[in-house]
């Protein structure tokens, strides 16, 4: 949803539910970008989750820093509006011209968005053809509530910063993740440190988007309570062995495997949710990004589980990144999904 202020040079800002993560790219030619400047900080959960005027000003602190320590030197800043904040589906409307369709969308809005459109600021974009019905089209709709969506603008705008546009991040991983050469329907699973983000995508557009609340933290959760662990060494644990079998003889596999089950039920449910609104157009693959890039063998499982072929995905496919840089990002440029993709927005 943009926030019609004009763009010009601009970074991206990707406040996580762990971590700030910055950058800056400059095009290099159609599609393809070269890393000017990035920056990455963690952040305690607790306050990215707290709404007091004390975490406010000190996620503020961690922010500058993290822009601080990129060298970025703009104001001009693209963020992301976390997927739990936003709402976002896919509906048909009839084929008609751009203008009807203006027209159209003003009365469509009000049926889909789950609050008064007086509370929400919506923003739609049209997809194509629909993939389902002769003489329709679909259309992409996105909604936020005015009053999160003021907060978040005025927060990121205390700290100096011009607020140039605001996406859902499904929507910016979306753009990071697709292959350019992508003409099927693939999954897009980001694995957040609190929740999922995914994405059906049919080309480079989005056809199903949907979070579920189950991240990092709550295979974390399951390794504490049946290994008898400390946090940190569950998620050492998980990060290192993942879901080998052959690994501390199975038991960190089987420590978290009720909650790898109950994940991977959602992912069939999304499928087949799709393969219903679309029975002529199957899912080709799945790509993973987020902690799902990482943990061992991960994609494997989800492979075994949906019964389609899962590979990790890359979000720095289209960007050119220094050797020293990317020795520098080594251990979390699989987090940069949502970054790089607000990153790439287009300048027009």
């Amino acid at each position: 949803m943009a926030i019609l202020k004009g763009m010009g040079e601009f970074f991206a800002l990707d406040v996580g539910t762990n971590a700030i993560r910055v950058a800056q790219l400059t095009p290099n030619g159609q599609n393809s970008w070269t890393l000017a400047h990035y920056g990455y900080a963690p952040v305690d959960m607790k306050l990215t989750s707290s709404d007091s005027a004390d975490a406010r000003r000190r996620l503020g602190e961690i922010i500058m820093t993290a822009i601080g320590q990129s060298g970025i030197k703009t104001k001009n800043v693209v963020i992301g509006l976390p997927s739990s904040k936003t709402f976002t589906t896919v509906i048909d409307v009839p084929q008609v011209s751009d203008a009807e369709l203006r027209a159209t969308m003003k009365y469509q809005i009000d049926q889909y968005i789950p609050m008064a459109i007086d509370e929400a600021k919506v923003d739609w974009a049209l997809l194509g053809p629909s993939l389902r019905s002769q003489n329709q089209q679909e259309v992409l709709l996105t909604s936020t509530a005015n009053t999160y969506a003021e907060e978040r603008l005025e927060f990121i705008e205390s700290l100096g910063m011009n607020v140039i546009a605001a996406e859902p991040d499904p929507i910016a991983m979306i753009r990071a993740l697709v292959p350019s050469d992508a003409k099927d329907a693939r999954l897009i699973i980001d694995i957040g440190e609190q929740s999922t983000d995914l994405a059906i995508t049919y080309g480079d557009t989005p056809r199903l988007v949907r979070t579920i609340p189950t991240g990092l933290s709550s295979l974390v959760k399951a390794a504490v309570q049946n290994l008898n662990i400390q946090d940190d060494q569950a998620r050492q644990f998980i990060l290192k062995f993942g879901l080998a079998p052959d690994r501390l003889d199975g038991q960190v596999f089987r420590s978290i495997e009720n909650v790898l089950d109950n994940f991977a039920a959602e992912i069939v449910k999304s499928i087949k949710f799709f393969q219903t609104r679309y029975p002529s157009v199957p899912v080709s693959g799945m790509l993973l990004s987020g902690f799902g890039a990482v943990v061992p063998r991960f994609s494997e499982y989800l492979a075994t589980k949906a019964g389609v072929q899962a590979t990790v995905a890359n979000p720095w496919q289209r960007v050119r990144v220094s050797p020293g840089d990317q020795q520098q990002l080594t251990t979390v440029a699989s987090e940069f999904a949502t970054v790089i993709g607000l990153a790439q927005r287009s300048n027009k």
